[in-house]
């Protein structure tokens, strides 16, 4: 049997194994996330070709948490969507249906997808399909493996970005965990707070464009207060002029952030999450680009792309830590805290989080990566560095980078305390002290991580490996893109905690 649908597909999917079904499991249960084939298509020659066909990550918002489908042997589901508007269409076959005992029956996936109309008919002979142009704006184009990718931004509140969205919020579910769906009915002012950006290849073909993945961003109004001027009381004439949403001060936050699996390992998320940064850099009612909730996977790649944004700053403003910062406090009493202001020059790194935008959290994540990368290897944990006699001699270590890592650590655990400051203060100071270092600890491993899946994309990096090919005299090096290398690592650098 084949059913198909040019609708939303959330109310449609929100259906669930009852608990008494799923207590009678039997052999005809299957796995979800296996029955289920997402598939992305356009029009071929004769019929509907197929793009990609890939398997969801999730399936639990849909079927429950077993992610079991009851009732079914040799149970496919085809999600299929035609590449240029994500138009549909469900296709249903099995070898076996369970027969109905009493109140206990096999999943009717039917009565969920209903009313659909003919699947070939609607991609193979759609007439938009050979003109069709993302809603919104081009706004960056690059190439991966000599093929042209764009990237393009629109407003929620343009009904085409709307209609597209709508159709694709069922990936939302599917792969991204706890991800929700955005509720697209609300008002034309709310909505206008929201950007969409689609990543689409061009193509000769006659779809000219196919999905590769999208991200929705939203402003929230940020408070500001010129605090050089006084504030007073104003006599201002009723009513207000109206305001515009574009108009305030904001923070931009991303909140949903999708890369079809068939597109991985190409780069092409760190190009979105770029293009997003860009975008956020030159809105002048932007002042910060935060995330909502991020998983793992996009903490690494969002360290990745953050970090080879500012290392190129904080080399210009020579950023490094200060290993004797006790110094300047020649004939003074010592502090008892931790002498940031001179171990690091704040103002400066202030200014430049500002000028880039970048989350304050997130920001201290890149700095301490940075500047725990500045210190040689061999005097960190990861080079084996002595860390027993260091946290003896501590900041009167002999060696100046030694002093350095000692300082880095001290770094960290002032910004860790103070973010867990409550739940810390509940032990008492052994296990306390104990506690920051695992934690610091767990943090350095995690920047390791990320850094190493970072080594031969800097620029010094790549500079050494053309000087080692053009002296190579002709031996045959296998090349390795930059993308598929931060793909491949991404999976170790989603491992490290983000604490």
């Amino acid at each position: 049997m084949a059913v198909g649908e040019d609708c939303k597909f959330i109310p449609h999917f929100l259906f669930s194994v009852s608990s008494v079904t799923r207590q009678l499991i039997d052999p005809g249960s299957c796995d979800a996330n296996d029955a289920l084939h997402i598939t992305v298509v356009q029009p071929g020659d004769t019929k509907p070709k197929t793009l990609s066909t890939f398997h969801p990550q999730f399936t639990y918002p849909i079927f429950g948490d077993d992610e079991q489908i009851f009732g079914y042997k040799g149970l496919v589901i085809r999600l299929r969507f035609a590449a240029h508007d994500l138009r549909p269409h469900v296709h249903i076959s099995y070898d076996d249906r369970f027969k109905a005992v009493d109140d206990t029956a096999a999943t009717d996936l039917l009565e969920a997808l209903i009313n659909l109309p003919e699947y070939e008919k609607n991609v193979q002979e759609d007439p938009s399909a050979k003109d069709f142009s993302p809603p919104g704006k081009l706004i960056y184009s690059y190439d991966v493996d000599e093929r042209n990718y764009e990237i393009w931004a629109g407003s929620l509140a343009d009904p085409a970005v709307q209609k597209i969205l709508d159709r694709a919020q069922v990936l939302v579910s599917l792969f991204i965990e706890a991800g929700t769906p955005l509720d697209t009915d609300d008002p034309e002012w709310s909505l206008e707070r929201w950007t969409v950006f689609f990543v689409k290849p061009t193509t000769p073909t006659a779809s000219s464009y196919s999905i590769v993945g999208y991200a929705t961003t939203y402003r929230y109004w940020m408070y500001q207060r010129d605090r050089s001027e006084t504030p007073v009381v104003k006599d201002l004439a009723f009513p207000l002029p109206e305001l515009k949403i574009s108009e305030l001060p904001a923070r931009l936050r991303i909140a949903q952030f999708l890369v079809l699996p068939s597109h991985h390992r190409s780069g092409h998320g760190t190009h979105l999450y770029t293009t997003i940064h860009a975008f956020c850099l030159a809105d002048p009612t932007i002042t910060e680009l935060t995330v909502e909730d991020p998983n793992e996977a996009f903490d690494a790649l969002r360290d990745s792309a953050d970090f080879c944004l500012l290392r190129p700053e904080f080399l210009k403003h020579n950023v490094n830590l200060n290993p004797d910062p006790n110094g300047i406090y020649s004939g003074k009493k010592r502090p008892t805290v931790v002498p940031t202001n001179a171990l690091i020059p704040t103002q400066t790194l202030r200014e430049v989080r500002t000028a880039f935008k970048i989350e304050a959290t997130q920001f201290a994540h890149i700095l301490e990566m940075y500047l725990l990368s500045q210190i040689p290897k061999s005097h960190r944990l990861a080079g084996g560095t002595n860390l027993a006699r260091l946290l003896i001699k501590k900041s009167k270590a002999d060696n100046p980078d030694d002093r350095r890592y000692y300082w880095w650590r001290m770094l960290t655990k002032q910004r860790l305390y103070k973010k867990h400051r409550e739940l810390l203060d509940e032990l008492d100071l052994t296990d306390r002290v104990e506690k920051l270092d695992d934690t610091v600890r767990n943090v350095e491993e995690g920047y390791e991580i990320t850094l190493g899946a970072l080594e031969g994309r800097l620029p010094e990096a790549q500079d050494k490996s053309r000087e080692a090919s053009s002296s190579g005299r002709g031996k045959r090096k296998l090349a390795v893109s930059d993308d598929e290398d931060e793909e491949e690592n991404g999976a170790e650098a989603a491992k490290r905690p983000k604490v």
